[in-house]
């Protein structure tokens, strides 16, 4: 039997403010995802699933409860071992793009490499490859906001990918976008996860969104309340 990728086992995340309670968000939260697997975090705000995601890419440390992942703990990492992970083996694509505005399409991409202490000259080669297949050769010398929305994002992923990350995590990855260009958005990322095998897990609050993914998982104050495939979790009375 395969391997897990990512292993959580009974999660929990509460925040503490001086001077006021704990304030839980996560409760237990145990699930498993295997290497390909598509997977829609969905819930109403408040739920936990922008939480859960933070913990996912190593942006949050759980409260308790241990997160495995590729087989190997990632409790008690050091600042800088996270920030290794962050950047060999998660690729991050968010709702608002997060490019550097002074740099070009290429140089963005070009940059987690050349963090990884890649030769900018075979940062730049691989960043231009990257950047073709994602239809943007043109547009690599192009500063951001001579971009389109779609564009941007498709930036946004192909330097997600370029470290060849365990895992995509996309953040209502198009939540800044219109209909026939998140539809596009989608495609491309069900496309990397069919034909490359890049395991996916998208948060989402659209159900035209969460119908590309294979596997749906319903968050509510802190608990998952549905984990399943797609089309049964958005047949389910009361889908939201």
């Amino acid at each position: 039997m395969p391997q897990s990728l990512i292993r959580l086992s009974d999660i929990h995340k509460q925040y503490e403010t001086v001077g006021a309670p704990p304030v839980p968000v996560l409760h237990g939260i145990s699930l498993d995802i295997m290497p390909g697997e598509f997977v829609c975090l969905m819930g109403q705000s408040g739920s936990g699933k922008s939480t859960l995601m933070n913990i996912l890419g190593c942006l949050d440390i759980p409260t308790r409860g241990q997160y495995m992942l590729d087989g190997q703990s990632v409790a008690g990492l050091s600042p800088d071992e996270l920030a290794g992970i962050r950047n060999r083996r998660l690729g991050f694509v968010f709702q608002g793009f997060n490019l550097l505005k002074r740099m070009t399409a290429l140089d963005n991409v070009a940059l987690p490499m050349i963090y990884s202490g890649l030769s900018r000259d075979e940062a730049a080669r691989i960043a231009r490859d990257k950047l073709g297949m994602m239809g943007l050769a043109a547009f690599a010398d192009r500063l951001p906001n001579q971009l389109s929305g779609g564009q941007q994002q498709r930036v946004a992923i192909a330097r997600a990918l370029v470290m060849s990350p365990a895992v995509l995590l996309a953040d209502e990855p198009t939540g800044n976008l219109d209909t026939a260009t998140s539809e596009d958005i989608m495609r491309l990322i069900q496309g990397l996860n069919r034909d490359d095998s890049i395991t996916v897990v998208l948060v989402t609050h659209e159900q035209d969104i969460a119908r590309y993914g294979k596997r749906l998982i319903r968050l509510k104050d802190g608990h998952i309340i549905f984990d399943g495939s797609v089309a049964q979790g958005l047949s389910e009375k009361g889908a939201a």
